[in-house]
């Protein structure tokens, strides 16, 4: 007989199937609150569906958005009205970001893709002076305190899922239709890695399984 975790695990998966949500799209106002009210140039690597970046766009004078996946960046460009000073672009993050500087760069569940280093290094040269680079990331569950945040966000995963659903079956949101893979780094490790590449920086786990990363240029 299957043990009773291994039946409410499944459960639970079938469950959040049928009433699916935006892990990601739930710290969108929270990147917001991290940011200026006004500034000039952002770029949202790892831009999806366009969400985060139509968002930006209510702040900033122009946003660049770039993603490896040639669907996903069409179905941006379709969902993003002409006025929206929102440009999506095909490219990989590590070589094919637009040159020049920018105010604010944002990268939502898209770290865990890229070398991790690396992938800061670069970002960092693109930041402008004073800019603000804001992360939303995923770790591999390690430590006790990751397994109990897991514990603790699955009940209110599901009931998420339910109430923004009204309690009915719906399809995945155009948001979640892009590439996705596990993550390979621990939460420690990305701490000590991302304190040696932005000294400073400031991360914390969060619910629903990512962690944030906040890092201010000087």
């Amino acid at each position: 007989m299957t043990p009773l975790p291994h039946r409410v695990l499944r459960a639970l998966e079938q469950f959040n199937a049928a009433h699916p949500w935006d892990h990601n799209a739930h710290y969108h106002r929270w990147i917001m609150r991290q940011l200026p009210q006004r500034f000039d140039t952002a770029l949202d690597i790892g831009s999806g569906s366009g969400d985060l970046a139509r968002l930006l766009a209510t702040r900033a004078n122009e946003v660049r958005g770039i993603d490896s996946d040639p669907t996903i960046v069409s179905r941006a460009q379709s969902l993003t009205p002409a006025a929206t000073p929102v440009t999506f672009t095909v490219a990989d993050a590590l070589t094919g970001i637009p040159a020049g500087s920018y105010d604010v760069i944002t990268c939502v569940a898209t770290l865990h893709h890229l070398p991790f280093t690396e992938a800061l290094t670069v970002f960092r040269r693109h930041l402008a002076p004073t800019g603000t680079l804001v992360v939303v990331g995923l770790s591999r569950a390690q430590t006790a305190g990751d397994h109990l945040l897991g514990a603790v966000a699955s009940p209110l995963n599901a009931a998420t899922g339910w109430l923004k659903n009204k309690g009915r079956s719906a399809p995945r949101p155009a948001s979640m239709t892009a590439l996705t893979r596990p993550a390979d780094m621990t939460f420690p490790d990305i701490v000590s890695a991302a304190q040696d590449a932005l000294p400073g920086a400031r991360l914390r786990r969060r619910l629903f399984w990512r962690y944030t990363l906040v890092w201010h240029r000087h």
